[in-house]
């Protein structure tokens, strides 16, 4: 299944503005972004960052229901229509409760395609011990469908 449909499947929001999930599991969390319209502002940083941290921590937790508690973002470049955004969400921490992730947007640099342009970083830090409600069991189940275990 191609990167696009997964996104569908598992993020609505994150497949409504173009990004695409190449990689899940609780080590990992990777995508890109093709920029389409305007630039990629600070919001659209901050949803893809919450997104892909709270879909690793979720993995990370055995499949409990996870929420965000803390959002913190350092925006340090601009991404312009045509540029191909990567990101990467990466545990710091991962406890019973809490875990702490890092995430990274970047841009390759048209200069010299060995180098990442940083846009973004941010720490995101989740509460990770809740039960997923009943209506919310297939949530798990597409997951665990795409996951890297």
């Amino acid at each position: 299944m191609d990167s696009a449909s997964v996104t569908k499947s598992l993020d609505t929001p994150l497949h409504a503005i173009g990004f695409q999930i190449d990689e899940l599991s609780p080590h990992k969390v990777t995508g890109r972004l093709q920029v389409s319209e305007n630039r990629l502002y600070g919001g659209v940083s901050a949803l893809i960052s919450e997104a892909m941290a709270s879909a690793g921590a979720f993995a990370a937790s055995g499949w409990n229901r996870v929420a965000g508690v803390q959002l913190s973002i350092n925006h340090l470049k601009r991404a312009d229509v045509g540029d191909l955004v990567f990101a990467e969400a990466t545990p710091l921490h991962v406890g019973n409760t809490i875990q702490v992730w890092e995430v990274r947007l970047w841009k390759i640099d048209p200069r010299n395609s060995e180098s990442r342009l940083i846009i973004s970083t941010s720490r995101v830090t989740l509460i990770t011990n809740l039960p997923v409600p009943d209506n919310a069991k297939d949530v798990v189940q597409s997951f665990k469908k795409y996951a890297k275990l």
